[in-house]
């Protein structure tokens, strides 16, 4: 119903930056709660950065990543972006992009919030 494709990771040095794009398709893109979520090897995929329906257009960011990252949407091309700023190695990971179209009880960083998942794109951050 819903499909996500992820695109612009790639590898930077610590304190780089780097911008993801996520299209989408199959449905009004104004309806979508979406997020980015990131894991890393041996680790808990872990919320990043949300942001609501178009009506309302609220984001919501992980304590680490505020004030370095930027959650935004495009109607137009219908896409998400995240803009990252003065990445760390630690930040290492492979990133997704998902998306719901129901309205949940959930924390918008919950990862079973999103029903629809993209294929991830790898952010690599070298020290």
């Amino acid at each position: 119903q819903v499909q996500l494709v992820e695109s612009g990771g790639g590898s930077v040095q610590a304190g780089g930056s780097l911008r993801l794009s996520c299209a989408a398709s199959g449905s009004p893109y104004s309806t979508y709660y979406m997020g980015w979520f990131r894991q890393a090897p041996g680790k808990e995929r872990e919320g990043v950065a949300a942001i609501q329906r178009e009506l309302h257009g609220i984001t919501t960011y992980a304590d680490t990543v505020k004030d370095r990252f930027t959650i935004s949407r495009d109607s137009a091309k219908n896409t998400l972006y995240l803009q990252m700023y003065s990445l760390k190695p630690e930040e290492t990971a492979m990133y997704y992009c998902a998306a719901d179209l129901r309205v949940l009880s959930l924390p918008a960083l919950a990862a079973t919030r999103y029903a629809y998942w993209g294929q991830g794109t790898q952010v690599t951050v070298s020290s």
